[in-house]
């Protein structure tokens, strides 16, 4: 099994940042791309970021880029988001993945989810 766990999640105010952290774990874990998503309250859960695992290529959602950054620490099993210029519209429970198969871009191609957290943007 893999475990992911989230965290640095919170609440910022707008124009401000967040760095969220998601460690990876479990006997099965083989690195590979992984991925951030997001879901806000009452939208459906929508794709954010995704590395592969050299960090070679990054993807990102045209709401975001440009001001989130994705990374990792592949000696730590680690990824990050770091979130600049915040807005209220970033306001949702974030989630990372770890990709099977499939577009970077889709929720269908990730096999492992973690149990998300919370950011919430102040105006």
């Amino acid at each position: 099994q893999v475990q992911l766990a989230e965290s640095g999640g919170g609440l910022a105010q707008a124009g401000g940042s967040l760095r969220l952290s998601c460690a990876a774990s479990g006997r099965t874990f083989k690195p590979g791309t992984m991925g951030w998503f997001r879901q806000a309250p009452g939208k459906e859960r929508e794709f954010v970021a995704a590395i592969s695992w050299s960090g070679d290529s990054t993807y990102y959602a045209g709401s975001v880029e440009g001001r989130f950054t994705i990374s990792r620490a592949n000696a730590k099993n680690t990824v990050y988001l770091q979130m600049n210029s915040l807005t209220a519209e970033d306001t949702a429970v974030y989630y990372c993945a770890v990709q099977w198969s499939g577009s970077v871009y889709v929720g269908a191609a990730y096999a492992y989810w973690g149990q998300g957290t919370q950011v919430t943007v102040s105006s």
